[in-house]
């Protein structure tokens, strides 16, 4: 089969067995293309908590098939590559921050989306990266433990100097890869563009910042903004889809090393295979552990996010 012809079967058979797919948007455009819905992972696992379909197939990594689960538990739930994990979330395990709480008994626990569901089962609030100032913000409490990710952490510290906000080592290996030095080197080569980063990123890269904010925030501001010329500093897919869609504006790599390669492991035929039975694998959370994650969920919605 041809692409398009691969891409209009699994149209046909995602119709035929009433099946929902979501795709995040660091994953290959042309698997986009043929999704129900694409974005952010907490915005997706939403999407698919409303979607009339009984099956939902996540193309993205582990941690974001778990909170469809999550919010979903009725529903069937398949990760299209079963091999497609999170750096991130793999960092911190429940154990290890169990100790932790109990060495700042006066800390509340505030997970980034990005973490598994067997660690927001003791976690107090979740975020996400476009909610996290103003979810913490919200919060009555001065005393924060944020993790995993110090990174965006720290940017949240910045925009909030009333809390007292404690960060972990941790966070995502392929945002933090990037340096100042590539920043400065990107705008040399294009000086006329508007840099566009994520908050997962170092804090000396955000400082160059002109926007800072989540794959989607970013997505949002470039398709907006008047500007014609954008470095993107996030996932290097980002700069393609956005070409896709602005094909009168320039989107350039702030850096190669941008490339998250478990978002990279789903193909198209993966998402194929995962529709027929033959690849992927259901995500089984049992009912204390979707029960116990969902509060740091909850928490989250009850304080705006």
């Amino acid at each position: 089969m041809t692409l398009r012809e691969l891409q209009q079967e699994i149209i046909r058979l995602k119709k035929e067995k009433d099946i929902c797919i979501l795709a995040h948007s660091y994953v290959a455009h042309e698997i986009l293309e043929i999704a129900d819905f694409t974005g952010d992972s907490y915005a997706l696992s939403v999407k698919a908590k409303d979607a009339p379909q009984k099956t939902v197939i996540m193309v993205g990594v582990r941690f974001m098939a778990e909170t469809v689960k999550i919010l979903s538990p009725e529903k069937k739930v398949i990760l299209a590559n079963a091999g497609a994990g999170c750096a991130m979330a793999d960092q911190m395990d429940k154990q290890v921050i169990e100790i932790i709480k109990r060495q700042y008994p006066d800390y509340k626990v505030v997970a980034y989306i990005n973490t598994t569901a067997e660690l927001k089962t003791i976690c107090d609030v979740c975020v996400t990266s476009s909610s996290a100032v103003k979810i913490v913000k919200q919060m009555p409490e001065k005393n924060i433990l944020f993790i995993p990710d110090c990174n965006l952490g720290d940017y949240v510290a910045k925009q909030l100097p009333e809390k007292n906000i404690k960060l972990l080592q941790g966070g995502c290996p392929v945002h933090a890869s990037v340096n100042a030095e590539e920043v400065v080197e990107a705008k040399k080569l294009h000086p006329n563009a508007l840099v566009l980063v994520h908050p997962e990123c170092t804090p000396d890269v955000v400082k160059l910042a002109d926007y800072v904010g989540s794959t989607s925030g970013i997505m949002d501001f470039a398709r907006k903004s008047d500007a014609k010329e954008f470095i993107i500093g996030t996932e290097i897919s980002i700069a393609e889809h956005l070409q896709y869609e602005c094909p009168d504006k320039m989107f350039y790599y702030m850096s190669p090393k941008l490339i998250c390669k478990n978002m990279k492991l789903s193909t198209l035929g993966d998402v194929y295979n995962a529709i027929l039975g033959r690849a992927g694998e259901e995500i089984v959370l049992d009912d204390e552990t979707i029960t116990a994650a969902r509060r740091c969920i909850d928490e989250m919605i009850r304080l705006g996010g």
